[in-house]
């Protein structure tokens, strides 16, 4: 009997991971053999055991997912992650596939494209939906001249993000488990790097720049 893909689903969201586990539960060939509700806890699972595929989210609290992926990389590189988002293709994909992921899905996904993607990730191959390979495209095509929030680091786009959705830089702080002040540091460091004056600016630029709905 062939063996079922075994999975860790890393997610901190109790219910988006019972969502996950009843789509995966239909299919024969695959189950949710651990979870994972932050960083830490994905690298202990990972130290006891193998898994053939992670689900990762990529907005985890205190570090997130693309930090863990380094994390993970370094201690079982051959372990394919799959990032699962609720942030569009074109915020996170092209720096998640760059630090090593093997696919990218937004949570709106339909559960036959989370079911294809995880046989192909798992088979060896990569996976992007058809509308992000169109996008990397054109990024490829472009040149270097980036756009104003490619020049953030990943912790900022997040917070960039945060901000443009309404949140204050406390609510930030205690959602991210950073102090204020290092949530306002990155939030200078914002401001700097895509000449924006304020808050109201940055969600502007979000919307303008379809990164927030």
């Amino acid at each position: 009997m062939k063996k079922k893909i075994e999975i860790l689903i890393a997610d901190d969201h109790p219910i988006v991971r019972a969502g996950f586990k009843q789509v995966l539960a239909d299919t024969g060939d695959m189950e949710v053999a651990a979870e994972a509700s932050n960083g830490q806890e994905v690298m202990s699972l990972i130290r006891k055991r193998d898994f053939d595929i992670i689900l990762l989210d990529i907005s985890m609290p205190g570090r997130n997912g693309l930090e863990i992926l380094k994390d993970i990389k370094a201690l079982k590189p051959k372990i394919p992650v799959l990032f699962l988002s609720i942030y569009p293709e074109e915020q996170y994909a092209i720096r998640a596939l760059r630090a090593g992921a093997a696919g990218y899905l937004t949570k709106a996904s339909a559960p036959h494209e989370l079911i294809a993607a995880i046989r192909k990730v798992t088979s060896g191959g990569k996976y992007i939906s058809t509308a992000l390979a169109e996008k990397l495209t054109d990024y490829l095509g472009t040149d270097l001249d980036k756009a104003p929030h490619e020049k953030l680091s990943d912790r900022e786009l997040q917070v960039m993000l945060m901000i443009a959705s309404g949140k204050t830089v406390s609510q930030i702080a205690q959602e991210l488990c950073l102090s204020v002040k290092t949530v306002s540091t990155y939030r200078s460091h914002i401001l700097e790097k895509m000449k924006l004056k304020n808050n109201a600016e940055i969600t502007l630029y979000a919307v303008q720049n379809k990164l927030i709905g």
